[in-house]
């Protein structure tokens, strides 16, 4: 079968939109995108064996696939499966981390381990992906002891959007944490991805 000369991005839902985005501003038609449910984050070992049946299914046409997730509480498994695949991600632990910065994520979890990361694709469905998956529509006693070990909210937001502050806050408040918001952009998503687009075809393979 003949190989597309384009890149295939197998990507994290919830960063389906900035990845739309940062393509469309750049012109990146070089990479073509294929995104898994945002869901899977809620069970993170759903994850890997969920982007080795994508690797499989396109690894045929395409010439090179990436992966644009973090580690995502995998527990090594979703690296396991890249190197038995043959195929990289972006380095870091979360994709959070992606538009925090490696640093300023690892500065945040320094200061405070104990942090509920909220993105703007988070926040726009906070609801349909953490409230009631969690049932907490249903039972919100639940919150103690699904968030028993958070003390803090950080939101880190893409995009400035009316009242997505005050969203954010609310959000902290119905749980009772502290409240930091950081306005990141697309962070470490769009250099990184620049650098796919270029053909420049080899990442550091994460720590």
């Amino acid at each position: 079968m003949h190989k597309h000369p384009r890149t295939l991005l197998i990507a994290c839902g919830a960063l389906a939109r900035e990845i739309a985005a940062l393509r469309r501003a750049n012109g990146w038609t070089a990479l073509e995108v294929r995104c898994l449910p945002a869901q899977l984050h809620n069970r993170p070992e759903l994850i890997a064996p969920a982007v080795r049946a994508e690797i499989r299914l396109h690894k045929q046409r395409f010439a090179n696939i990436f992966v644009v997730y973090g580690e995502c509480g995998t527990r090594g498994q979703l690296d396991r499966v890249l190197q038995e695949e043959g195929v990289e991600r972006l380095p870091g632990a979360h994709c959070y981390e992606f538009l925090a910065t490696s640093q300023v994520f690892a500065q945040l979890s320094d200061a405070e381990p104990g942090t509920f990361y909220l993105t703007d694709f988070l926040l726009r469905h906070f609801e349909r992906l953490v409230i009631r998956p969690l049932g907490l529509d249903r039972h919100p006693q639940l919150a103690d002891e699904y968030f028993r070990h958070y003390k803090k909210l950080v939101y880190l937001a893409q995009a400035q959007r009316a009242g997505a502050i005050e969203q954010a806050r609310a959000i902290a408040a119905r749980f009772g944490f502290d409240f930091e918001y950081r306005f990141t952009g697309y962070g470490e998503l769009g250099t990184r991805l620049a650098t796919l687009a270029a053909g420049q075809q080899r990442l550091p393979w994460p720590a």
